[in-house]
């Protein structure tokens, strides 16, 4: 039996989780929808609106607080440095002798900006990685709006099931090589799982697409990770 001051206790932790993260209790369920049907979940958004007839989470608002989920990951982490530390030592040596400052005030400034600015950057980055693909092979003329639903479907779907992977797989290394790879099949698998019927018709033709989806994320990450670099430079330099 519940008792009052349970479900108080229970209340109070899903409106801190809602408040923090962006996740209450519609987003658990859309996720765990998402992990275990995730072509239903794309039906019910094409089908019956953006929030698939009251039963789901909208899919950018739902983005939007697993990103919040993966940023949390990366500043437990040590945040985005590792993007700047990849650069050539005398190249970075320059610009910190630039910037006029130590280098941990230089690499804090560059950081600060790049997670700020790496979620309002990479999602419209990889949703235009995914949408014209999803709109070409979708057999409805899904037009702009319908078009970014599914390509936020696609990526929320792909991103669920990253989450627990996404604190080993984060920085450098064997260890987050392999992570990477394990996540580009993941996507791969997930495009096969959602896309049935709606985005392939074949499982050749499905995990074809799938790879050709993936590719197109990834190029994306390329140039969304020379621009944070750009920024955090930027950064670095000017604040």
């Amino acid at each position: 039996m519940t008792t009052e001051g349970e479900t108080t206790r229970k209340q109070a932790f899903k409106d801190l989780s809602e408040d923090a993260l962006g996740f209450g209790g519609v987003e658990v369920r859309t996720a765990r929808d998402l992990l275990i049907r995730p072509r239903l979940v794309l039906q019910a958004w094409m089908i019956e609106g953006p929030t698939g007839g009251g039963v789901y989470a909208k899919p950018l608002k739902l983005y939007l607080a697993l990103n919040a989920i993966l940023m949390l990951v990366v500043f437990l982490r040590g945040g985005l440095g590792g993007v700047l530390e990849q650069m050539p030592a005398d190249l970075m040596a320059s610009l910190v002798a630039q910037s006029g400052k130590s280098r941990d005030a230089f690499m804090s400034d560059a950081d600060g900006w790049m997670s700020f600015l790496t979620v309002p950057l990479m999602a419209p980055l990889y949703a235009l990685a995914v949408l014209p693909l999803v709109r070409w092979w979708d057999a409805e003329d899904l037009g702009w709006r319908c078009g970014f639903r599914a390509a936020f479907a696609y990526l929320n779907a792909w991103t669920v099931p990253m989450l627990p992977l996404f604190w080993f797989i984060y920085g450098t290394g064997p260890v987050a090589m392999m992570g990477s790879v394990a996540l580009f099949v993941l996507g791969v698998v997930v495009f096969v799982r959602m896309g049935r019927g709606r985005w392939y018709r074949g499982i050749a033709a499905g995990i074809g697409k799938g790879l050709v989806l993936q590719l197109a994320i990834s190029a994306m990450m390329v140039v969304g990770s020379l621009m944070l670099a750009a920024i955090g430079v930027l950064a670095g330099l000017l604040f």
